[in-house]
Formats: structure tokens, C-alpha cells, sequence
């Protein structure tokens, strides 16, 4: 059997599927869907989003420079998908969701209470690429709730059943199979 060859494109799959928060210089807050996002460096610890400028929330980063990705779960899955698709521009979607917010302690925008984890971002460059622009941001904090902590006071990510896409689709994630170096730990 051999392989399709196929004209360029992202097929970096799975990806993460967040809700990202940010609210307007006023404080005007508005909540959106994304999937591309990741962790750009550790030290000091940065992560990324892609957004496309006609997103209504682009605006908001790019007059305050800040932004919070809330990880999702099965249980977020429809408002991930729901805030994906529906425009703040046209609907409240924290409203329609019946969703919390809480106010960020380092950074404007707010806190998704529904999330087990919160990362708040502050923008350190814009790369404008194309389709999308992509913010780096350094990470000011991190909130986890206690719900998805083990009786160590560690975060168990899968008590949380996070939700990844691929392809138009949302999935959950499987069971662990590993752990990191295992693959050379002496047994």
C-alpha cells in the first residue's frame, strides 16, 4: 500500500479545542472557540493562538494584549462548539451558555469558571502570517481547580475528560498509556 500525495496543508491533528476569553478596553467581555493554540516555550513559559482578523474577539486582543485559554471538556464540548460558530458580535454567548466568569487576577480578560484550567496571557508579538494572525504570549498565571486534583495535590488531567478537534470533529482523550520515559526506565 502507498501513500496520497496532497497539496499543502495543516494536518497537524489532533489539536486542542480552548476557549479563549477576553474582554475590550471597557471590560466588555466576549468568549471564542480555538484550536490553534500551543506551547512555545517553557522558560519563561509562552504559549500561542492563531486568530483570524475578521474574528470579533481580534479586536479585543489587539487593544489590550491579553487573553485567557480555558481548557475544555466533554462537558464544555457544546459550548466549545457553540462559541466556534455564533459571533459576539451578534449574540451574548457567555449568556446563551450559562456560563461564569471570573475576573483574571493578572491580566483584563476573565476566568471561565466551567474550566478546569485557566492560563492568563499577556501578548509579547503578533506574527501577522496570513489567514490568521498568531499571538505570543507570556503566561502571568495559571488557576486549576481543585475538582480534577488527586489526594497528592496533583492535577489529573484526565478526571477532567479534555476534548481535542480533528478534522470538523471533537474527541475526547483516551487513557494514558505512558508516562514520560518510560519508553528507557529500567524495570
Amino acid at each position: 500500500m502507498g501513500k496520497q500525495r496532497w497539496k499543502p496543508g495543516n494536518m497537524l491533528y489532533p489539536l486542542p479545542a480552548v476557549l479563549v476569553t477576553v474582554a475590550d478596553s471597557k471590560g466588555k467581555a466576549n468568549i471564542f472557540t480555538v484550536a490553534w493554540t500551543g506551547t512555545v516555550c517553557s522558560d519563561p513559559p509562552m504559549v500561542s493562538i492563531s486568530v483570524r482578523p475578521q474574528r470579533y474577539s481580534h479586536q479585543m486582543i489587539e487593544e489590550t494584549g491579553e487573553f485567557v485559554i480555558n481548557l475544555t471538556t466533554r462537558k464544555l464540548a457544546f459550548a466549545a462548539d457553540y462559541c466556534g460558530v455564533k459571533s459576539g458580535r451578534d449574540r451574548d454567548k457567555i449568556k446563551d451558555m450559562h456560563l461564569t466568569l471570573l475576573p483574571g487576577e493578572k491580566v483584563g480578560a476573565p476566568l471561565l469558571k466551567e474550566s478546569p484550567v485557566n492560563i492568563e496571557c499577556r501578548v509579547k508579538q503578533t506574527l501577522r502570517l496570513g489567514s490568521h494572525d498568531m499571538y505570543v504570549a507570556s503566561v502571568e498565571a495559571v488557576h486549576a481547580d481543585e475538582t480534577y486534583m488527586d489526594e497528592k495535590g496533583r492535577f489529573v488531567l484526565d478526571k477532567a475528560e479534555p476534548i481535542a478537534y480533528s478534522h470538523g470533529s471533537y474527541f475526547t482523550l483516551g487513557r494514558k498509556i505512558g508516562t514520560f520515559g518510560y519508553s528507557v526506565k529500567k524495570r
